[in-house]
């Protein structure tokens, strides 16, 4: 399956990203106040628009790739940077291909790339800049301590955002069992994951670009994210019996895909799990069928939980069932029933405790 331009420029940074002896070089380059175009990969559509140069053939090295910088025209490497195979190759791109780029080298890069579908990095002499072009997309490298000053500052923000996203699943669950869950409370939830995710991603983001030096940026992202079910467990929990995977899965990507004014909209949430009519449908009471409680649960296996639902219809029947009850369902043993009906007890009592202590 071919990458789209976004899953590309992430696997570009990573080969890029401090640490690496291509940054290295790249740096090296900077530190000389010389230029460089850098073609990382080789096909038969390269080929064709390379003319002239050196045939190198040599493994790569960061001083290797600062000597070669000094010669006029391109750098030609392999796709993982680990072979220097031209060197001093003058570019010949499609020049109908469009590009908003005002330098020569700079448009070069970025009209190579298209054409290619290869990436090339372009570093520029007199702005002092890395540019990194990608199937369309244009990014330039900063230093590390540029990042990490917004990473910290999205770090310090998704604190926050987790801190209110724990208050209101613990809200939403303790709800869940009083049977007094409304769609604001369903919406209100999805709309703080759903935030809590972008700025996972942001941050994620920082990481890959510090490499080496996003080391304890990472463990502190792992720390904050881990747990809890995702977006679809919840939709699955409130889309109604009659809802199909696919229609679970639209209905997660058309979250994913709101703008950042859609997201604040509680309605269009709404409308997203089913719940059609705009802010006046938010007060309007639903029940959980109950795999957002059920995938809490660690020893209970998804397959099980989709038995125990499709046979109780409901997280109040499925609260309501005693052991013997349960033991009613394909597949559910005497321990098995006593994990459930002692986890959904501990869970109740844990909900309850938070939200009124």
């Amino acid at each position: 399956m071919a990458r789209s331009p976004e899953e590309s420029l992430k696997a570009t940074l990573g080969r890029v990203a401090p640490g690496t002896p291509l940054r290295d070089g790249l740096e090296r380059i900077l530190r000389g106040r010389t230029g460089a175009l850098i073609v990382l990969g080789t096909d038969r559509t390269v080929e064709s628009i390379c003319s002239g140069g050196f045939e190198i053939g040599i493994e790569f090295s960061p001083t290797r790739l600062r000597e070669l910088a000094k010669m006029d025209g391109a750098i030609v490497c392999d796709k993982d940077a680990g072979n220097i195979l031209r060197a001093a190759v003058q570019l010949m791109p499609d020049s109908s291909i469009e590009t908003q780029e005002s330098g020569t080298r700079h448009r070069t890069a970025e009209r190579v790339a298209i054409q290619t579908g290869v990436p090339v990095i372009s570093v520029s002499q007199s702005m002092q800049i890395i540019a990194l072009y990608v199937n369309g997309l244009r990014h330039v490298l900063e230093g590390s301590e540029k990042v990490l000053a917004r990473a910290n500052q999205a770090l310090a923000t998704l604190e926050r955002y987790s801190v209110r996203l724990d208050q209101v699943t613990s809200s939403l669950s303790a709800l869940e069992i009083e049977a007094m869950v409304t769609v604001r409370d369903v919406a209100v939830t999805l709309q703080r994951q759903e935030m809590v995710r972008r700025i996972a991603e942001e941050i994620a983001q920082y990481v890959l670009e510090l490499g080496e030096d996003g080391r304890l940026l990472s463990l502190q992202l792992e720390e904050l994210t881990m747990g809890g079910p995702g977006s679809d467990v919840i939709i699955r929990d409130y889309a109604g019996a009659d809802a199909s995977p696919d229609e679970i899965d639209a209905a997660v990507q058309a979250l994913l895909e709101l703008g950042p004014t859609e997201l604040i909209d509680l309605g269009k949430i709404a409308g997203i799990i089913g719940f059609a009519g705009g802010l006046d449908v938010l007060d309007a009471g639903v029940q959980p069928r109950g795999y957002r409680l059920l995938s809490g649960l660690k020893s209970v296996p998804k397959a099980v939980a989709d038995r125990l639902v499709d046979h109780f219809g409901g997280l109040q029947n499925l609260m309501a069932a005693t052991i013997e009850d349960l033991m009613t369902v394909d597949g559910i043993g005497d321990q098995r029933a006593r994990t459930v009906r002692e986890g959904l007890s501990r869970m109740a009592e844990a909900s309850l405790l938070d939200r009124f202590l």
